[in-house]
């Protein structure tokens, strides 16, 4: 269930500062959002899967102390970002 090759390419190149950009707090979001929502289609399909529940719950977690650090550190990337990625915030 993890993310394929190419969409993960993809975001790279969109967010990133280069192929090579992973560590970006962008990058990192970004590649966060797209995990929980196919981590969030699942759960709703399989109920009882309680694996995938509590690793939603980790991932939002880590997305959400990634996003208060990015919102410290640069205050328009952030903005920019969450209208990007569609989050409420």
């Amino acid at each position: 269930m993890a993310l394929e090759k190419e969409s993960v390419e993809a975001i790279i190149a969109k967010f990133g500062k280069s192929e090579k950009d992973t560590g970006a707090s962008e990058v990192q979001i970004a590649l966060l959002t797209e995990r929980i929502k196919q981590l969030d289609a699942h759960s709703k399909l399989f109920k009882n899967d309680k694996a995938a529940k509590r690793s939603l719950v980790v991932l939002v977690g880590k997305r959400r102390r990634l996003q208060k650090y990015f919102e410290r550190t640069n205050l328009e990337g952030y903005r920019k970002l969450i209208k990007e990625l569609g989050l409420r915030k």
